[in-house]
């Protein structure tokens, strides 16, 4: 059977195998950022922070160290602390509001994604995320198929074991990330 081809980002899965069970820290998103902002997007730190003390994120493109994946999107950071309150599940380009996002930051993190292709060869092979829009719901970025690099942003654990997944074009894969900010001493 055919890999179905639906994208939804990074999904936490687990840490130290151990299930995931929505730990996160909450972050700031500019008012004037201009890119929309979807649950399941990877985040790297601007170096700037909200007037009210909340460290900035913005999308991580291609080669950047990651600071974590969105998990939840509030237009105050009062609403993130209950999961029932969660007002949107994508913010909008340039939104002109602060608003906050929940990110799963652990770099122990374990992620489900889908890959563009992933065979059996490439468990333990490095590749690098991509960009795709979002659907209104959820984001669009996958997994890239070109893999081999010993420097990218996420390694390739294993196929998820799910009877509608299989090896091939759009399989859907477990991954650590390698770039991750919180596992460098280099700052932003």
């Amino acid at each position: 059977m055919a890999n179905a081809n639906r994208p939804t980002g990074l999904s936490p899965v687990s840490i130290f195998g151990v299930p995931y069970a929505g730990q996160g820290n909450i972050y700031s998103i500019a008012s004037n950022y201009g890119s929309a902002v979807a649950i399941g997007d990877p985040v790297k730190s601007t170096g700037t922070a909200s007037a009210d003390g909340y460290a900035g994120v913005q999308l991580a493109a291609a080669g950047d160290a990651i600071r974590g994946v969105v998990v939840g999107l509030g237009r105050s950071p009062n609403v993130l602390a209950n999961w029932a309150n969660l007002d949107t599940t994508v913010m909008p380009a340039s939104p002109g509001v602060t608003y906050y996002a929940l990110v799963a930051d652990d770099p122990n993190l374990v992620f489900e994604v889908q890959a563009a292709a992933a065979a059996a060869a490439d468990v333990g092979a490095n590749a690098d995320l991509v960009a795709g829009s979002n659907n209104g719901f959820v984001s669009g970025y996958t997994l890239s198929s070109s893999t081999g690099s010993a420097t990218a942003q996420c390694r390739i654990l294993g196929l998820v074991n799910r009877p509608d997944n299989e090896f091939g074009t759009y399989a859907k894969v477990l991954v650590k990330i390698n770039e991750h900010e919180l596992s460098s001493a280099t700052g932003v």
